[in-house]
């Protein structure tokens, strides 16, 4: 029964803190595994967090693999699993199970410039290639993060942003104008455009939206990036996570085994039914 795939690790919530409130409102999570059977992880990699009695749900790892103390999850409530994480302490156990999907792969990327473009939740799941990145610099040349939400307060890592901009190039907006918003006023795309990076020896990577995504692609493309610069997620319903339920398919790929990440070099051959 250890190899049962759908048997969930125990863990502890160690840490939890408030990210956005409200009704679209986003905790962030600090677990420990309980036992000494944990695993590690891959950057992108996602995990099956399960509560007794309401179930399990996917979300993205957003630490890095490099954090040997925890794993870290960032939680956009909307559901009943969800809503559930969301009415959890501190010292309250979960189960774990995982991790799944293919990951970034960052060590093909030695060398090259990163510019990572997040919108809203969006930033959880390029969160830890992030910060294994900088956890990493000398590996990596120049490191940009263009990221954005609806307003400021929809913005997540809040206190982190503030922490990287001595570290890294960080150009935040939001949609519409704010008292005291002293960045960009616009969308993500647009502010994309407006910082105009270099193609040259650069790995674009982005998570947000779907229809974000869509224009930041574009955007990318129109700024000279090729398709294998360009780096996304699928975020489709994922419900076995190991490839045997069918719900999270593309044609003939399982999102959960053969993504989540995918360059968009290798998306556009897939039916574009996502």
């Amino acid at each position: 029964m250890e190899n049962n795939h759908y048997i969930p690790k125990v863990a502890r919530i160690i840490n939890i803190k408030n990210e956005v409130e409200g009704a679209r409102a986003i905790k962030t999570f600090r677990t420990q595994f309980a036992g000494d059977d944990g695993f590690t992880h891959a950057c992108g990699q996602s995990a099956m967090l399960s509560v007794l009695g309401k179930g399990e749900s996917m979300i993205s790892i957003s630490s890095s693999p490099i954090e040997a103390e925890y794993l870290q999850f960032s939680v956009l409530k909307t559901g009943r699993v969800t809503s559930a994480l969301h009415e959890m302490k501190v010292g309250d156990m979960i189960g774990i199970r995982g991790p799944y999907g293919n990951g970034f792969p960052i060590d093909k990327w030695t060398g090259k410039n990163l510019i990572f473009i997040g919108g809203g939740i969006g930033l959880a799941p390029i969160w830890s290639v992030l910060q294994t990145a900088l956890g990493k610099k000398s590996d990596y040349g120049n490191l940009t993060l263009i990221y954005g939400s609806r307003t400021s307060k929809d913005l997540v890592f809040k206190e982190e942003l503030r922490g990287i901009k001595q570290e890294m190039a960080v150009h935040l907006s939001v949609d519409n104008e704010e008292d005291r918003w002293e960045e960009y006023v616009g969308f993500v795309p647009n502010n994309l455009l407006d910082k105009n990076p270099s193609p040259e020896n650069a790995v674009a990577i982005t998570c947000g939206p779907p229809i974000m995504i869509k224009f930041v692609i574009k955007n990318l493309q129109d700024l000279g990036f090729k398709d294998d610069q360009i780096y996304t997620t699928v975020e489709n319903k994922m419900k076995c996570g190991i490839g045997i339920c069918g719900r999270c398919n593309i044609g003939p790929h399982y999102v959960c085994k053969d993504g989540p990440i995918y360059s968009w070099a290798e998306l556009k051959k897939l039916p574009q039914e996502y």
